[in-house]
Parts: structure tokens; C-alpha cells; sequence
């Protein structure tokens, strides 16, 4: 059956070794940093149980007969893919803000190692039988999964055997029970999540067809001998009613360290092979890349929304110039909602029978998502004006001395003073705080950075109809010596 919140805290509180601030964290459940994404995630389990939330979050597995989150469903048909949505958009109407690492987004990367199982099958059979039999836990347990992928990386102009070699996650010895890993992998929520599929981001291999670094496997996050170093939380540094979103979803960035730790061999999915490393890197976000760029969507959503308060509040939206800006950001949420709209509409068959978003579609909408957010971000402050940044503390619109003076000169109209605050407040949370320049940065290199994004437009798309056309018009028979 599926988890309940409360199942999911206490599977993390295992002893685990984190760190944040320069202290060790006893529970993570519990520490002021991470409760409030802790209690979220937990959350999200039990709207699998909620009355009013259980059909939209859960289905019923074929072959099980258990009831099963939506989320880890491997997808099948299109309508697998708008039932995915729905989850995603409960969430975040659940979460009051953008939450990204809850394990929807990061389990599909384990369904398109699942895809390569022929290139799994010529290393080593088990290798398939693993990525198989996990994908198939993760449906039916629905553990809080994660992606392990960015390395320190160090001097990027050497070799890693060039400097310490730990700079990327390698493997440093194997024996009968499976493999000894050493190095560190950054990873939003791991710390507070059960499970991490770690894999190399090395692209070039420099010819070599087996290396110690092209390894994939998963990880135990409670294993005692990784250590997850956390970022300071932007939670507690001013209060919820200034900074409500950091306050509510801010979201714990790691960096892992693999200190010898040994993974047992019926974890590890590929070991040495250059070849399936590529593959890997190549199909890595083929189902992944929906739920991330949904969750610019909601972006969007909040952007155009405060938009428009802002514009209606301040009684300037019958400004031509106003108008263009809203609309602008208007575009940019509805060709989001297009690009994923069409990309399940064009849904295509993956290699080991799933549905996998229409990928030129779904990697052009990434682009698109990506590319224009901070210049939407900054179009958005544009419209919201200076008073963002100029708005003082609730608790000084609380002060007697003070108040008065604000419910004078922040009133709007017939708004009163505290409404028009608690607009403010949260288009600076927004658009202007620590947090809201994090969530910028990471919505760019989430998932690779910008050039990786195009990258893997050019490498997913069919160019031969467009270039056809082309000579059909032009009257041309020959591009590159060979008859068309």
C-alpha cells in the first residue's frame, strides 16, 4: 500500500548524517530548516489517502491489485501522462508554491535507463535485471526518490586522474558483495529523501571504453557512510509574513559524500562501460523533462498572477504600455501550456514500450521555458514597481507608533493598508529575496545548463522534412553529394 506522511518521516529517521550550518542535524523531521519541506512531502503521501485527493494522486496497479501513487506510475498511454499533470498541479496547489524535488520528476530517469536495457544486456544482464526490478519497486513502494548528478568537478581544463581524482564520483574498488564508491554528487532533497539514482555527468570520454567514473547505481541516503553537507536554509531569516514563500517551500540543496561506501551489486545499473554512461547522459531527462517544465508553468502562473494584482491594485492596467507587459508574460505561460499540452498529444513510444513526451516538443519547450524566464522574472519587477524593495516589516505595520502612518500611505483606494503589504511582501518573496534569485539559478541548470538544453533539441529533432521542403522550393537535388 501506499506510504502515509508519517510513514515517510519515520523512514528518514535513520540515524543519517547531515550537516547544516557547521551542526549535525539529530532529525531532520524536525530541524527548523527542513520541517517545513519535510512536512510537505509528507503531506504529499497522504493526499494519497485524502478523500478528496486519493483518485486524482493514486490509481490501481494491473498486475498487484495495490493501490499505487501516480507519480511512479511508468507511463503507458496519454492518458497516463494527463493523470501525471493532475498530480503535479494537486501538489503545488497543496504546497502554496513551486516545489520541484519530490520524486515525480526524478523517477523517469530511471525509466529511461530502463529503455537502454539492450545496451544494459550487452555488458551484463544483471545490470538490466536491476534497473527492471527498481523501476518496479519504486511503482509499488513509492519510495522519495532523487537524482544524484552534478560533480564538484574541479579544474574542468584537466582530467580528473590529472588532479585528485575524487573530483567526480568513481569507483575505487569491487568485491563479491559489489562496489566501493568515493567523490561527491550534489543533490537538492537528498538529505531528507529515502533514495538517490547517482550517475556520472562526464560527457567526453576521451575515447576510452572503460573508465572507473562510468558508473550508475542507487544509493541508500541513510547510509552511514554518506555525508550530506547542506546549504544554509533561507527559512527563519525573516519572518513567514515577509518572506512566505521562502518560509513555506524553500527546498534543501546537498552535496553528497560518498566516503567508501560500498553499493551492493544488485543496486548497481551500469559499471565501466563508457557506452552505457553515454546512453545515459544521452535519454537521461526524456520523462523527466514534463514534470520540470510544468513546474514553470506554476511559475508563470504566480508571476502573471501578481502581474495583474499588481496592475488592478494601483489602478494602472488600463495603460497601454501595462497591458503589453502583462500580455507578454501571458505568452510565456500559455506557449509553456502548449509545448506540454502538444507533447503529450504527440506522445511517441520509447524503445521498451513506454510513452515518452513528444521529445523534439518537450526539449523545445525546456528551451523555451528556460530561456525567457529571468527576462519574464525581470518584466514582472518592471511592472510591480520600486515598492517591492522599499516595503518595511509586518511587524513594524504592527507597531503602534508606525502604523498609522502606514495605513495611510499604503492604503489603496478601498485597499487597506495590510492587503496591499501582504501584495507586496510576497511579489518581493517572489521576485527579489535570497530565495527567489536561488529559484532562478536552479530553474536555469536544473536540468543541465542552457547549451545542453539546445544541444538536445538539435540531437532529438528530424531536420529531413523541413530540409525537403526546402529543396523542393530551391529545385535542389543534391545537398552533400548524395541524391535526395
Amino acid at each position: 500500500m501506499i506510504r502515509t506522511g508519517e510513514d515517510y518521516r519515520e523512514s528518514i529517521r535513520d540515524g543519517r548524517n547531515v550537516w547544516i550550518d557547521g551542526e549535525r542535524v539529530d532529525d531532520v523531521t524536525t530541524h527548523p530548516a527542513f520541517q517545513p519541506i519535510v512536512d510537505i512531502r509528507a503531506r504529499i503521501y497522504d493526499l494519497g489517502h485524502d478523500e478528496l485527493t486519493r483518485d486524482t494522486m493514486t490509481y490501481v496497479d494491473d498486475q498487484s491489485g495495490e493501490v499505487c501513487a501516480i507519480g511512479s506510475k511508468p507511463p503507458l498511454t496519454k492518458e497516463d501522462w494527463h493523470a501525471k499533470r493532475r498530480g503535479v498541479d494537486t501538489i503545488l496547489d497543496y504546497a502554496g508554491g513551486v516545489v520541484t524535488r519530490v520524486g515525480d520528476e526524478t523517477v523517469g530517469e530511471m525509466w529511461s535507463l530502463a529503455d537502454g536495457q539492450d545496451v544494459l544486456d550487452k555488458i551484463n544482464p544483471a545490470f538490466s535485471e536491476n534497473i527492471v526490478r527498481h523501476v518496479r519497486n519504486a511503482t509499488l513502494t513509492d519510495p522519495f526518490h532523487v537524482s544524484a548528478n552534478t560533480d564538484p568537478k574541479g579544474d574542468r581544463s584537466k582530467w580528473p586522474q590529472e588532479q585528485d581524482p575524487d573530483v567526480l564520483l568513481r569507483v575505487v574498488s569491487e568485491n563479491d558483495r559489489g562496489i566501493v564508491v568515493r567523490g561527491a554528487k550534489f543533490e537538492t532533497a537528498a538529505a531528507y529523501s529515502n533514495q538517490a539514482f547517482v550517475k556520472p555527468t562526464i560527457g567526453d570520454w576521451n575515447s576510452q571504453t572503460h573508465s572507473e567514473y562510468a558508473v550508475g547505481f542507487l544509493a541508500d541516503m541513510g547510509n552511514p557512510n554518506i555525508k550530506h553537507i547542506c546549504r544554509s536554509g533561507f527559512r527563519g531569516m525573516r519572518s513567514a509574513e515577509d518572506y512566505p514563500l521562502t518560509n513555506r517551500v524553500d527546498e534543501i540543496d546537498t552535496m553528497i559524500v560518498f566516503d567508501d561506501v560500498e553499493i551492493p551489486w544488485d543496486d548497481v545499473f551500469f559499471y565501466r562501460h563508457t557506452e552505457a554512461a553515454g546512453f545515459i547522459r544521452a535519454t537521461l531527462h526524456r520523462y523527466s523533462i514534463f514534470p520540470f517544465v510544468q513546474r514553470h508553468l506554476r511559475w508563470a502562473d504566480l508571476l502573471l498572477g501578481f502581474a495583474h494584482a499588481s496592475a488592478r491594485q494601483t489602478g494602472v492596467k488600463m495603460h497601454q504600455g501595462v497591458r503589453e507587459k502583462i500580455a507578454e508574460v501571458a505568452a510565456y505561460r500559455e506557449g509553456i501550456n502548449a509545448f506540454l499540452t502538444a507533447a503529450i498529444e504527440l506522445a511517441e513510444p520509447s524503445p521498451s514500450g513506454l510513452l515518452m513526451p513528444h521529445q523534439a516538443t518537450m526539449y523545445s519547450g525546456r528551451v523555451f521555458a528556460c530561456s525567457n524566464l529571468p527576462r519574464i522574472v525581470h518584466l514582472v519587477r518592471d511592472l510591480a514597481g520600486c515598492q517591492i524593495s522599499l516595503t518595511p516589516s509586518a511587524a513594524t505595520f504592527g507597531n503602534e507608533e508606525t502604523a498609522g502612518w502606514l495605513a495611510k500611505y499604503f492604503a489603496v483606494g478601498d485597499v487597506e493598508a495590510e492587503e496591499r503589504r501582504k501584495l507586496l511582501a510576497y511579489g518581493r518573496d517572489l521576485l527579489n529575496s535570497d530565495y527567489a534569485n536561488h529559484r532562478l539559478t536552479f530553474q536555469l541548470f536544473a536540468q543541465s545548463p542552457p547549451f545542453s538544453h539546445l544541444l538536445a533539441v538539435y540531437n532529438n529533432y528530424d531536420f529531413e522534412p523541413a530540409t525537403e521542403l526546402m529543396c523542393q522550393s530551391a529545385g535542389i537535388k543534391t545537398i552533400d553529394g548524395r541524391n535526395r
